[in-house]
């Protein structure tokens, strides 16, 4: 497990009560429902969870990306260095969007623009969130580009995605994150379409170049084995909401609510041998559809007949250590 990061009293983001729906034929989609938490300078928070939990419309919500329609962020606060971006117009928002925070989304060839260079596409976030002279904006790309182990970063310039592998390609949408320092660095499962090799090398790349800069990272991912490595803190997402917060060694060590126990325990052991691997039985309840109780009631293991009464509050387990669940009650 890695080893957690110097703590620093200074928050940098704070989310407060964020629900964000969508309008749709069935109904309407609870996609986030109401959460909070905070991101010190930094620091790296994990967030996991299955398919659908709402995780990335969460990144999206931060970065003010949402479609609209059908979607909306009907309450809330995102407060990123003083200001609440759900409050700011898109012309202020662009000035802070790649420049105080930043998005790298998992599928590279979704972001890359197929008939631009290189070059073009690392430029454009520097020419515009840059007070530097356009003669030194190739050099700045160039430097970027290097930064994150491009080969031949300057033949690289003239290329077009798709004379890229995966793996390069993954690098320089990680490039165009960092080209204008952002305080807080959004990774949307970066490594899924890497090889494992890759995959190691990237993560390695990301926590040396937040250490070098000392922006907070919020990692997205199903993969408990590199919430082990790059993570201080852990936020578990179902249904929209977070059911459990703390940091990696109380997650692993004490898992409180029994959906981050039933994931932990999803997670093969190499050096136990079993008949079956552990599954989760059933699914996610449908967003436009949740029931009056605790979401995961009809999945869990433990389930009381007051789980399916009422929503949980949320429970102290320790300091800062929280989860949402009848049993801690």
């Amino acid at each position: 497990m890695a080893t957690e990061t110097r703590i620093n009293t200074e928050t940098v983001l704070e989310v407060e009560d964020l629900r964000t729906y969508f309008r749709t034929r069935w109904g309407t989609v609870k996609a986030v429902d109401g959460i909070s938490f905070d991101l010190r300078k930094g620091e790296t928070l994990g967030i996991v969870g299955e398919s659908g939990c709402g995780k990335s419309v969460t990144m999206l919500s931060l970065m003010r990306l949402i479609p609209t329609p059908p979607g909306r962020i009907v309450s809330g606060k995102i407060i990123l260095d003083g200001d609440d971006l759900v409050q700011l117009s898109e012309n202020e928002l662009g000035k802070i969007r790649g420049s105080k925070i930043a998005l790298i989304i998992q599928d590279p060839m979704t972001s890359l623009n197929p008939v631009f260079t290189i070059g073009d596409q690392v430029e454009e976030a520097i020419k515009i969130h840059q007070d530097i002279p356009k003669r030194s904006v190739m050099e700045h790309a160039l430097q970027v580009l290097r930064k994150v182990n491009i080969p031949a970063a300057e033949s690289r310039m003239k290329d077009y995605p798709h004379q890229m592998s995966g793996g390069m390609r993954q690098r320089v949408v990680g490039a165009i994150g960092i080209s204008c320092q952002p305080k807080v660095l959004i990774a949307d499962e970066p490594t899924t379409s890497l090889d494992v090799t890759i995959q190691a090398q990237y993560l390695k790349l990301l926590k040396d170049l937040q250490k070098d800069s000392d922006m907070s990272l919020i990692f997205i991912t199903h993969d408990f084995g590199i919430v082990a490595k790059m993570c201080d803190r852990v936020a578990v997402m179902y249904a929209g909401r977070i059911v459990e917060h703390g940091s990696v060694r109380d997650i692993f060590n004490n898992p409180s609510h029994p959906y981050t126990a039933a994931l932990l325990a999803s997670v093969p052991k190499m050096d136990v041998d079993v008949d079956r691997l552990f599954s989760i039985e059933g699914q996610p309840p449908p967003l436009h559809n949740l029931p009056v109780g605790c979401s995961f009631a009809d999945r869990c293991p433990v389930v009381m007949d007051k789980c399916r009464e009422a929503y949980p509050n949320r429970s102290t387990v320790s300091d800062g250590h929280t989860a949402a669940c009848w049993k801690l009650e």
